[in-house]
């Protein structure tokens, strides 16, 4: 099975894109604070915004590709066994 991101409903698509791209802005932001010598509270809060946003992104396309795991398994005959290590694979790998 292909590890990619695809079959997400366009409006889920765009949700995510638009998520890591003010988590891109966020980084920026982080980044001249610190060249600032910012608060490391201030720092830290912000950096827990943008693991928040991320881990919510990753979660979002892991149970969109959980779902294609099993429909895809069980339309070609492998057993849900196999369908499910195939995805803890790739969900080990993040966690």
């Amino acid at each position: 099975m292909e590890w990619v991101v695809k079959g997400l409903p366009p409006e889920v698509k765009e949700e995510l894109l638009g998520r890591l791209r003010r988590a891109e802005g966020q980084l920026r932001g982080i980044q001249k604070m610190i060249a600032e010598d910012r608060g490391c509270h201030e720092v830290l809060t912000q950096l827990a915004a943008v693991k928040a946003a991320v881990v919510q992104a990753a979660m979002t396309i892991l149970g969109a590709q959980l779902a294609r795991c099993v429909q895809e398994g069980a339309s070609s005959g492998r057993s849900g066994r196999e369908a499910l290590e195939e995805f803890m694979e790739i969900f080990k790998k993040f966690s």
